[in-house]
């Protein structure tokens, strides 16, 4: 399909884009309509007279006659007059970096762009020139030549090396919206696919040897799923939102790691050091916590408030100043724990089996409903 912009009477302003079907009589036909004239004949910007549809080309810039008045076309072509065309060659400075053109190239394929408003008349926007003449544009010129190439021959080519997502800055700053489509269906497709592959044994030692021990280990919101991470030091490792669910953590020291929201469902942490740790909202439902250390010598409390601990298997453990508010141990075992100074408000304790706990000053609040609590010691 080929388009040209039409005028009347050799004026500049006011033109149409019109779509080239059929013969010239078609052309006639649609310039009447589109410029509200009797159109009677088709001139290029030299004056010539065009009768063969054949002779127009793509983004040509066409002059169209009303009634009688092809003379008028003419007059208006020529002498000075014609270097005020559509058809003026001009340069433009983008950046530092010359680039020549036709006014009709960035008027035509896209009439309703910036550079299309800067260019369709004369001086209209006041547009700064150098020394030579080239009309400045502070831009890149890098990602300003594939845009130029666009509007000359309609086709998106990228030389390598140059980022799509530049050249899609200055689509959108001239205000070019299919070219900007273009682009970002470009920069999507070849984006790779997202990896949500858990992390290996081996992946995570080597990320470990790469960090300086000064340095905080962020690894929040990462996959462990399964991941073995068994008598490992993570000490102080951010893992927030870190889906660890079935990982191996056994006798791993994860002193003051931040386990905040985490997926610790069915992990196994048997004598993990978990001392001072922060557990808040953690899921570690169905998890085994045998023989952890929770007590901080330094006075720092585990903090697992709010954490879903159902069916957590922490037999043996030491939960001294253990922070359990509000949490869920709804068919935990708690077999020889050591719960001296824990807080325990609002903890759900349902089918708890405490047997040979030891319970000095803990903090209770009574949840709603029965507690069925196993004695079974004269101890406790």
């Amino acid at each position: 399909m080929r388009r040209v912009t039409l005028f009347v009477n050799g004026s500049s302003t006011n033109g149409k884009v019109v779509a080239v079907f059929g013969s010239l009589e078609d052309l006639l036909t649609a310039a009447s309509s589109k410029l509200g004239i009797r159109a009677s004949g088709v001139y290029n910007g030299n004056g010539g007279l065009i009768d063969d549809v054949a002779l127009i080309r793509d983004d040509d810039v066409l002059y169209i006659s009303d009634g009688d008045s092809s003379e008028d076309v003419q007059d208006e072509l020529i002498g000075p007059a014609r270097c005020q065309t559509h058809t003026d060659w001009l340069t433009l400075n983008v950046g530092g970096r010359c680039f020549t053109t036709t006014r009709s190239t960035l008027v035509s394929k896209e009439p309703e762009s910036m550079l299309a408003h800067m260019f369709r008349e004369k001086d209209v926007w006041g547009n700064k020139q150098d020394s030579q003449g080239a009309y400045l544009i502070d831009r890149s010129p890098d990602y300003f030549e594939p845009i130029l190439n666009y509007l000359r021959h309609g086709q998106l080519i990228i030389n390598e090396g140059i980022n799509p997502l530049g050249v899609l800055e200055e689509a959108r700053f001239f205000g070019i919206e299919q070219l900007a489509e273009q682009l970002e269906t470009l920069i999507k497709s070849s984006q790779p696919p997202e990896d949500h592959s858990p992390l290996s044994r081996k992946e995570f030692i080597r990320f470990l040897l790469a960090t300086t021990t000064k340095s905080e280990l962020r690894c929040q919101g990462l996959n462990f799923t399964g991941a073995d991470l068994s008598r490992l030091d993570l000490r102080y490792i951010n893992f927030k939102m870190a889906n660890l669910r079935g990982a191996n953590l056994s006798h791993a020291n994860l002193s003051g790691a931040n386990l905040e929201r985490a997926d610790l469902s069915m992990a196994c942490l048997d004598s993990a050091n978990l001392q001072g740790v922060k557990m808040l909202c953690t899921n570690a439902e169905g998890a085994s916590l045998r023989g952890c250390n929770f007590e901080d010598p330094a006075g720092i409390k585990a903090n697992l408030e709010g954490a879903n601990l159902k069916n957590v298997d922490m037999e043996g453990s030491q939960m001294t100043g253990i922070n359990l508010r509000v949490a869920t141990l709804k068919n935990a075992k708690l077999k020889n724990c050591n719960l001296r100074g824990a807080t325990l408000a609002g903890t759900d304790l349902e089918e708890v089996n405490w047997r040979w706990r030891r319970l000095i000053g803990g903090l209770w609040s009574t949840p709603a409903g029965p507690i069925r609590v196993q004695y079974t010691s004269e101890n406790q």
